[in-house]
């Protein structure tokens, strides 16, 4: 059963929708009422999919996508506001969002967007699950023997440095932030673990170093990038 988000402090509106796709589309939805509930729901709960207020109280929709973003740059959302204006569909879309609903909404459609992304979802999941060899310029990475090779030499990974730097892989050239990489790795976004993943990239840039065009660089207040020129 795929768990969804739903955030809106309309308490009759949201109601609603958590019966009807709980009762139509077969989901598990969890339901908060304010932008901060929402946040603190996702760290804690996996989420398939997010459906976000953008006129709430204490965090607006836009403020907690960005939040989210910061997080998981991959889980879909769609952005729900009374307002129709050009301009709020732009920010929704460069706030990561993937679909903009505007109130009132017909529940049936609100159904078939969220199907519609979810299926997406599943499409792009279901290629990521499966690529385990990468070519990261004159390296080769096999994560699922957890091995990287150059010219006949290899090197052998322990699994944090392997799930490290696949997670880098699949954002070649894009920005891996470090909360993605903490929640999906160690589970837990704390200091401590931060430290810890940063003696793993340290390790990880040591072992392509024999490539100069293979760069894992610092993004500034964000995460991390690997390059590959």
């Amino acid at each position: 059963m795929k768990k969804i988000l739903l955030v809106e402090d309309d308490p009759n509106l949201g109601l609603l929708t958590q019966d009807y796709l709980q009762l139509k589309g077969k989901f598990d939805v969890v339901l908060c009422a304010d932008g901060e509930e929402g946040l603190r729901a996702f760290t804690k709960q996996s989420f398939d999919l997010l459906i976000l207020d953008v006129m709430m109280p204490k965090k607006d929709g836009f403020t907690l996508g960005k939040d989210i973003r910061k997080i998981n740059q991959d889980v879909p959302i769609i952005f729900a506001t009374a307002k129709g204006m050009i301009e709020d569909k732009t920010q929704a879309y460069n706030l990561g969002g993937d679909d903009y609903i505007t109130k009132p909404f017909r529940i049936e459609e609100l159904l078939l967007r969220i199907n519609a992304l979810l299926k997406r979802a599943e499409s792009t999941g279901r290629r990521e699950d499966k690529q385990s060899v990468f070519k990261i310029g004159a390296y080769d990475f096999d994560y699922s023997a957890q091995v990287i090779a150059i010219n006949g030499t290899q090197q052998k990974l322990s699994t944090k440095e392997a799930e490290l730097l696949r997670l880098l892989c699949l954002k070649q050239n894009e920005v891996l932030t470090r909360e993605e990489a903490l929640l999906n790795i160690w589970h837990d976004d704390n200091y401590f673990n931060g430290r810890s993943m940063d003696v793993f990239l340290s390790k990880i840039r040591k072992y392509l170093k024999d490539d100069p065009s293979v760069e894992i660089i610092n993004v500034h207040g964000r995460g991390y990038k690997l390059l590959v020129n």
